[in-house]
């Protein structure tokens, strides 16, 4: 089986070229650094060629940096065309749990028009919706930093190993396409004030942390079980402490 991973020199997509590989599985990774731009179309075709699956876990940028909507409408739109020219009987997207209520958020709101493209292409899909991703925990609680304290909504997550979610992503890409919405998330839901504590402890940052009811996720206020997962959810089973502790003491 062939398998493209478009996005290939990011985060994620890295982590799902070396699952796929360790599988046995044929694949070539796809990104502007390797040739292959998904906006502009760049590379595309013969990336595709003979391909069986395409997984899209491209990204346009830091959060607020950027147009996102504009990056997900073009790259969506490119690589969805090259898709059905190659005859790809599986495309894979990455998407958001959640983001259906952080619409007031440009990246979120912009994720939507990027799954119903892939819904609307006639393709064979898999849209899955991940929760976060534990590597990205010091970066969401610094976006609540206020006078030097952290002022966090009261909020409940259900975050996930980045590992575990690329391992996830493998083994979907290599099964029947769903046509519908997959939601990955982490072994428990948990507060994010005691996510944000435990990883301040543990990396020795003395900075206060607190609830704000009036604190925002990324500029949108959210009900406490707002980016929770839907029940039977794919679980992983690997929990934030543990992975922090083997991240900061090997």
């Amino acid at each position: 089986m062939k398998i493209v991973v478009v996005g290939a020199s990011g985060m994620m997509g890295a982590k799902i070229v070396r699952t796929l590989e360790r599988g046995g599985e044929d694949v070539v990774e796809a990104s502007s650094k390797l040739g292959v731009n998904a906006l502009s179309g760049e590379g595309l075709e013969a990336a595709f060629e003979g391909a069986d699956v395409v997984i899209d876990v491209t990204n346009s940028g830091s959060f607020g940096e950027g147009d996102a909507l504009a990056f997900f409408k073009q790259a969506g739109k490119q690589m969805l065309s090259s898709a059905k020219a190659a005859g790809v009987r599986h495309y894979l997207a990455l998407s958001v749990v959640g983001a259906d209520n952080l619409v007031e958020n440009d990246y979120f709101r912009a994720k939507l028009v990027q799954e119903n493209l892939v819904r609307a292409s006639g393709l064979a899909h898999t849209i899955v919706r991940s929760t976060q991703f534990f590597e990205f925990f010091s970066g969401i609680v610094n976006t609540s930093v206020l006078d030097g304290n952290l002022r966090l909504l009261d909020l409940r997550l259900q975050p996930i190993a980045a590992d575990e979610a690329a391992t996830f992503m493998a083994n979907i890409a290599t099964a029947e396409p769903r046509n519908s919405i997959v939601e990955l998330g982490g072994p428990e839901p948990t507060e994010l004030v005691e996510l944000a504590r435990e990883l301040l402890t543990v990396t020795e940052d003395n900075r206060p942390v607190a609830i704000d009811p009036a604190s925002l996720y990324f500029g949108v206020s959210l009900a406490r079980q707002g980016l929770l997962p839907n029940p039977g959810v794919v679980s992983g089973k690997l929990t934030f402490h543990d992975w922090l502790t083997r991240t900061v003491y090997g």
